[in-house]
């Protein structure tokens, strides 16, 4: 799998997308930003250890990319992906976050960082750096449930988590607000019925366990492996990387370049 740019699509690059790649290869230090509901993480290229900065629910885009250049102000960086808690299309969010403040919607990121920037939904980041080939489910065990698909290379972000199941919807049992409401235990039920299901309906060949919980639970669902939040960052490098990483010729997240 060649780690290319977003843009790319099975039809050829169009002229817009050919100048993101000839700009993509002149990309040596990355800035990736992995927007959380409760914390906002940064890793730039050449660095091992993460910053972070509390979210919350009156952040806006502004004031996240504020304190971003105020903790990477030492850093140097010369493109950025971005990982949003929300469903994103042609690069550019789509609905406003449910745990952040307003104002994310039509914000440039480009012109704000002042550098190329490519802007991905969150789970689907972390899938991106988890993923090892075939057919992989990444489930995201956060402040709601994160999901992605990734089929030989082609990455489809998807929002599993409002689907209904039982008095509500799967994120409402397995997100953050399961845990508080109904116990770690009860919650671990949930969860491991919840895999269940969808492993049992998408079929896929791997199954990634990612987010902020998935250190609670006991045991692991039959049939997953847990990934780990660093793999976010991962997938932000990998996304302006020419690096192959198994035997597929392509990488086309549903995502794409401010």
């Amino acid at each position: 799998m060649d780690v290319r740019s977003p843009l790319i699509n099975m039809h050829g690059p169009t002229r817009r997308d050919r100048a993101a790649l000839v700009k993509k290869s002149l990309v040596k230090n990355v800035l990736v930003v992995d927007i959380g509901g409760t914390s906002v993480k940064i890793l730039a290229s050449g660095h091992k250890i993460h910053r972070s900065f509390p979210s919350g629910p009156k952040l806006t885009p502004k004031e996240m990319v504020s304190e971003v250049k105020r903790l990477a102000a030492d850093w140097t960086y010369d493109a950025a992906s971005i990982g949003y808690p929300g469903p994103v299309l042609h690069g550019r969010p789509i609905a406003e976050p449910y745990n952040l403040g307003s104002g994310w919607v039509g914000f440039d990121f480009g012109e704000a960082f002042s550098c190329p920037v490519m802007v991905i939904n969150d789970a689907a980041m972390q899938a991106v750096g988890s993923y090892k080939g075939g057919k992989m489910l990444f489930l995201g065990l956060g402040t709601g449930l994160g999901s992605t698909m990734i089929v030989d290379g082609i990455v489809e972000p998807m929002e599993l988590g409002h689907l209904p199941y039982k008095k509500g919807t799967y994120e409402d049992y397995v997100g953050a607000t399961g845990l508080d409401r109904r116990g770690k235990k009860k919650w671990r039920r949930n969860v491991a019925d919840v895999v269940a299901r969808l492993i049992a309906a998408l079929e896929p060949e791997d199954t990634v366990l990612g987010g902020g919980n998935v250190h609670k639970l006991k045991t692991l669902p039959p049939r997953t492996r847990a990934g780990d939040n660093d793999n976010a960052f991962r997938g932000g490098f990998r996304l302006w990387e020419q690096t192959k990483i198994s035997g597929t010729e392509r990488f086309v997240p549903k995502g794409g370049r401010e």
